[in-house]
């Protein structure tokens, strides 16, 4: 399997509304990070997210999530020294 592009160590915050649907970039290409902008080949795919509240989502740049799209901390893995 391809593995997806780092497109960085740290997580987006950004601001959704509930019931809003954004498509979160799966493969790291999109240079719209980090939503989909259809740069995608082969097995990647945009991944829906449909937050349920309003507020401050941490979407995943690393695309190393075990809860895409949110992060998890696995950036902290690629950032220099550890820290993310």
């Amino acid at each position: 399997m391809i593995e997806p592009m780092i497109a960085a160590t740290v997580p987006a915050a950004v601001e959704l509304k509930a019931g809003q649907t954004i498509y979160w970039c799966s493969c790291g290409l999109s240079a719209n990070q980090p939503y989909c902008d259809g740069s995608h080949t082969g097995d990647f795919n945009p991944l829906p997210f449909t937050p349920e509240a309003d507020g401050t989502y941490y979407l995943c740049q690393c695309k190393q999530t075990a809860t895409p799209p949110l992060c998890d901390g696995a950036h902290n893995r690629f950032a220099e020294g550890g820290q993310g």
